[in-house]
């Protein structure tokens, strides 16, 4: 299979170029009758960010996700924290990330956990613990994301099991990944994203 790079494709008798490919993945089509089709209506496809060793710091920041979005993958491989500080996910826009307004449960064998400022993903985080799966981010409607994802720590037996709901103030555009109080540091394993429009 080969491919072919372009950025515009036009037909040999045509004045103009049919279709045009932007650099941000949106598409300009000239139909036959001389008006134009603009917009990420013909997006598709699966874009995997770049993993990010978790192995130091207390948040992991994930940004510049284009306007265009509607799903994104937050993917854990081996994840660690020093602590016992649940593993939180916050998300932002272009006026930083949110902190408040959450509604999220999560559960694990025993536990439950409920929480506001992010999307608690595991209720009983120890300081051995690493934690492996997928977390599921979902535009609702406008600026309005619901989560729901499992992760599980296969050395300790927990299953952390989540869902919740947060709208944001403006298009969403980044996604942390941190604790719930902050400041236990990462110490193993990696964190990607995945994001589809």
């Amino acid at each position: 299979m080969s491919t072919l790079n372009t950025t515009n494709l036009k037909n040999p008798s045509s004045g103009s170029n049919n279709i045009v490919l932007a650099a941000d993945g949106s598409t300009t089509i000239a139909t036959l009758n001389s008006t134009t089709i603009t917009g990420t209506s013909v997006r598709g496809g699966i874009t995997s960010g770049t993993a990010v060793a978790s192995t130091s710091g207390t948040s992991i920041d994930f940004t510049s996700i284009p306007s265009y979005v509607k799903r994104v993958t937050v993917i854990f491989n081996g994840v660690s924290t020093n602590g016992s500080s649940n593993i939180l996910i916050q998300i932002g826009d272009s006026g930083g990330v949110e902190t408040t307004g959450y509604a999220c449960g999560s559960f694990n064998a025993g536990a439950n956990a409920n929480s506001t400022n992010g999307f608690d993903l595991t209720c009983q985080n120890t300081a051995t613990a690493t934690w492996s799966g997928n977390i599921i981010l979902t535009l609702l409607s406008t600026n309005a994301w619901s989560e729901s994802g499992v992760i599980s720590s296969v050395a300790s037996g927990y299953i952390g099991a989540s869902g919740g709901a947060k709208t944001l103030s403006d298009t969403l555009d980044r996604v942390r990944i941190t604790t719930v109080n902050g400041t236990d540091t990462f110490d193993a394993g990696s964190i990607n994203i995945l994001y589809e429009g």
